[in-house]
């Protein structure tokens, strides 16, 4: 049984960005409702290959059964080490769509959502470990107010971590409403989506190390791809906007640029423009979700 999935953000842009040839080799690292996936193997030819990865298992059910498509059961962090097993490098061209999908997001068992109350989990991967009520009732409140501050910038995180240990000590945290309701005396007033909306992120980027993963994709996306390949980025926060911005322009998390000793710009990428591409209103309008999406395309030098 496939779940039901939105409509894939940006489409027509992340394709043009791919630049696909019928018979290259692509990725798709976050193959979700396979809505990406699908319109890259209607432009491939017999010869043409797609490997696409997934974590969560949900997504694992969208896979189409067509000969020129594999999906890899796994993290996209593990990226080079699959594809090297699968005889698939160099690839030609590499898509990510970070973040949650709109199934995980509207399924409430899965806790991402301030919406839906259900058990405090957020997995992506039902094999990992830690779960967000582990975080939540397990780390004191300066570890709790840095995971909030760094991967969630929220405002006060201190004066959160505490309001959050204080709940605890009557009951442990089980579930989204009541974490919800831990957070209500430090909730403020007219920006309480948003302030929520910040917390539940910081703790799903924790469970998941999903910067740590985005680190490990693009390092390995320059012994990926070959020249002139593409390089095809989606994020939906500047924490991982900042991170991809920074890699492609200079090679460096930070920023840093080096030069060659002829002081030539020595970076894997040659972006395709300094500026984001961005949804237009019309596209948010049919798709909320798509709001908040920055897409980077780059070429491998």
């Amino acid at each position: 049984m496939a779940h039901e999935y939105h409509d894939p953000v940006l489409l027509q842009a992340c394709l043009e960005g791919l630049n696909i040839r019928p018979d290259g080799v692509y990725v798709d690292v976050t193959f979700g409702g396979g809505g990406h996936s699908k319109a890259i193997l209607e432009r491939l030819g017999p010869f043409g290959h797609l490997v696409a990865f997934d974590r969560d298992r949900d997504a694992w059910k969208n896979a189409p059964d067509d000969e020129r498509f594999t999906l890899v059961k796994a993290d996209f962090r593990w990226l080079k080490n699959h594809l090297r097993f699968l005889h698939m490098l160099p690839v030609d061209g590499l898509l990510a769509d970070l973040g949650v999908s709109s199934h995980q997001f509207d399924t409430g068992a899965r806790g991402f959502s301030i919406r839906h109350d259900g058990p405090l989990d957020m997995r992506m991967d039902h094999r990992a470990k830690t779960t967000a009520a582990d975080i939540v009732n397990g780390y004191d409140d300066v570890r709790l107010a840095q995971v909030l501050g760094n991967y969630g910038e929220v405002s006060g995180a201190m004066r959160v971590a505490k309001a959050i240990v204080h709940a605890r000590t009557a009951k442990r945290i089980t579930t989204t409403f009541e974490l919800l309701a831990a957070l209500d005396p430090v909730t403020p007033k007219r920006e309480e989506n948003s302030f929520r909306a910040q917390v539940f992120q910081a703790l799903r980027i924790a469970v998941n190390d999903e910067l740590g993963s985005l680190e490990a994709l693009l390092k390995q996306s320059a012994e990926v791809i070959a020249p002139g390949g593409k390089l095809v980025i989606m994020s939906y926060h500047s924490l991982e906007d900042r991170l991809v911005k920074n890699w492609i322009r200079s090679g460096d998390f930070a920023g840093v640029e080096t030069k060659d000793l002829y002081g030539n710009r020595t970076r894997p990428f040659n972006p395709s423009s300094n500026k984001a591409i961005q949804p237009t209103e019309e596209e948010t309008a049919r798709n909320p979700r798509a709001r908040s999406a920055r897409l980077r395309t780059a070429t491998r030098t």
